[in-house]
């Protein structure tokens, strides 16, 4: 009887610990909410919504109309600058520039 309940401690144990490991990732994966800022040179998107943050496929239009360049990859770069917090400039024209900042 104490190896059968010894059997039954191991196995909660493990699937806890199991549980615990599965979680640590999809809580990392929270804080991408699939929401950035836009800036445009002086502009941000709060400047013309009523909050700061747009999802990534707004801005990635957005980006792609002022840059002139296609959409998917710029989505793409919205999409890491939401997973990692980083700001990236999209493209530059003379004075102007396009960057991506997380939320």
């Amino acid at each position: 009887m104490l190896v059968k309940a010894r059997g039954i401690v191991v196995s909660l144990s493990t699937a806890a610990m199991l549980f615990g490991g599965m979680a640590g990732p999809a809580a990392a994966q929270q804080q991408a909410d699939g929401l950035i800022v836009v800036q445009i040179g002086d502009i941000t998107t709060g400047d013309i919504l009523s909050e700061n943050e747009v999802a990534i496929g707004v801005a990635a239009q957005i980006a792609a109309n002022v840059c002139g360049v296609k959409v998917g990859p710029v989505a793409v770069l919205g999409t890491a600058v939401d997973r990692s917090g980083d700001t990236r400039t999209v493209c530059e024209t003379g004075d102007q520039f396009v960057r991506f900042t997380q939320n």
